[in-house]
């Protein structure tokens, strides 16, 4: 009884990043439907996403939350779990927990567009800290969930739509990357209906895990989308049951900017040179024809590209050992910048012109370039 009542007396909000560009970030939700296309998980329905859009606003109107109450309320015995934080439920509170957006009109003018797609059955609510940061540089940053993949994603009216992948045989992981390369596709259709001062002619597209193959994909599939980035993530829909299933990208490449950022899962790293936890990097760098770069986070974690890199040092109650395994052993803060500082510059060249030398030399704790 004690124990219980100590978990729920330490049950606390976190704190999220400060912004590092110069503009103030405004949010909203948006509740989408794709009335030409079947959901491929529930074909007796038309596709249903929910996305949030974070871009350069006025500095008025309160910080939005960063999970909803009913999300939170469903996702923290999930996220409290020992297969995640190993935390007991009701230690953090998710829903009081608020990122530096805001509810604020936006301000005038045309920013370059990024859609985020996040790793395999996450939320795009625990992306929210990259997105803010990018969109306080002087983007329109748009995060999507992926319906019925994602294990949970809240809509309008507290209604709750579970994932309901139920393997990962390749036919599985096939039918879930087609579903987010025409989501992200769908969603890029439907911007300009979403934001006034999106500039739909200047678009990048990133993801992490298999959002990251997401974004090789898209790009393979759709010129519109100019350059992309790849986070910590194989380049395959290969499955626990089938041969080596690589994707387009990778076996015929892309003619326009690419980067690779990865980090460590062990003793073995994400690269194009180091084939242990993938070949489908090493595969793509050849035949890669755009520009291209691999940048690697020493001592970095795979979901230490998430809000989780922010989020679990503030929870005192996550074991040494579960933490490491989440975030690695870099120094949080130190990872993050690395994060924003070159997720933003590889925007910034391609899609604002703006020179860097980040990508040249080395210039944060953590990051190295891979020959």
């Amino acid at each position: 009884m004690q124990l219980l009542l100590a978990a729920v007396l330490a049950a606390s909000t976190l704190v999220t990043p400060q912004l590092s560009g110069p503009f103030a970030v405004g949010t909203f939700d948006a509740h989408l439907t794709d009335s030409t296309r079947a959901d491929p998980w529930q074909p007796t329905r038309n596709r249903e996403l929910m996305v949030t859009i974070s871009y350069p606003a006025r500095r008025t109107g309160q910080q939005a939350p960063w999970l909803g109450a009913t999300l939170a309320t469903a996702l923290d015995p999930i996220i409290s779990s020992p297969a995640y934080l190993d935390i007991p439920a009701g230690t953090v509170d998710w829903a009081g927990t608020r990122r530096q957006a805001r509810d604020a009109p936006p301000l005038p003018g045309r920013w370059p567009v990024v859609l985020f797609s996040p790793g395999l059955q996450s939320p795009r609510e625990f992306y929210a800290g990259a997105a803010d940061d990018l969109a306080s540089r002087g983007y329109v940053v748009v995060t999507v969930s992926h319906t019925h993949e994602t294990v949970a994603v809240e809509f309008p009216g507290d209604r709750i739509e579970w994932g309901l992948m139920q393997d990962a045989s390749q036919a599985t992981m096939k039918k879930a990357i087609d579903a987010r390369v025409a989501d992200m596709r769908f969603v890029l259709n439907e911007l300009p209906k979403l934001h006034n001062g999106a500039d739909t002619s200047r678009v990048g597209i990133a993801g992490h895990s298999y959002g990251g193959y997401t974004a090789a994909e898209t790009m393979a599939n759709d010129r519109r989308f100019d350059v992309g980035i790849n986070i910590d993530g194989a380049m395959e829909h290969t499955g626990d049951d089938g041969p080596y299933a690589p994707g387009k990208a990778v076996t015929e490449g892309l003619d326009r900017p690419f980067l690779l950022f990865g980090g460590d899962l062990g003793e073995r790293e994400l690269s194009h040179v180091d084939t242990s936890l993938t070949r489908t990097w090493a595969d793509f760098w050849p035949n890669q024809r755009g520009w291209k770069r691999d940048v690697h986070l020493d001592d970095g974690a795979h979901l230490g590209f998430s809000d989780i890199q922010w989020s679990v040092p503030q929870i005192a109650a996550v074991p040494t050992e579960r933490r490491e395994s989440l975030i690695g052993t870099i120094d949080p803060a130190a990872a993050l910048k690395a994060q924003h500082d070159y997720v933003a510059a590889f925007f910034d060249l391609h899609l604002k012109h703006r020179g860097t030398r980040l990508f040249e030399r080395a210039r944060h704790e953590g990051i190295r370039l891979v020959p």
